[in-house]
């Protein structure tokens, strides 16, 4: 996992550095779609960062709650277990009484 982590982030710094390259060289460069390119450029640089960071905190709830709900569901599954041994236990009791 660590591993994944660590592309992706290599891969976003990539991403940023490249966002900010072509952002430079649109405003340096005149012709006639530089100014319609350096603005989406400019949107692409403030927004990519927004909506990563918008996909991970979705992801972190999202996480958070089915490893809530695992771990309820694994509580629940271990009572059940008990309770069968509970009344495996009570039922060899019972036959070694009668």
């Amino acid at each position: 996992m660590k591993k994944i982590q660590r592309v992706l982030a290599i891969a976003g710094v990539t991403l940023l550095v490249l966002m900010y390259l072509v952002t430079l060289l649109f405003a340096l460069f005149d012709t006639s779609r530089s100014l319609i390119l350096f603005k989406a450029s400019v949107m692409c640089t403030v927004l990519v960062p927004i909506l990563v960071w918008g996909y991970t905190v979705i992801y972190r709830l999202a996480k958070g709650k089915n490893e809530q709900e695992l771990q309820e569901t694994l509580k629940m599954l271990e009572k059940e277990e008990m309770q069968k041994k509970e009344e495996t236990q009570n039922k060899e009791v019972r036959q070694n009484n009668k």
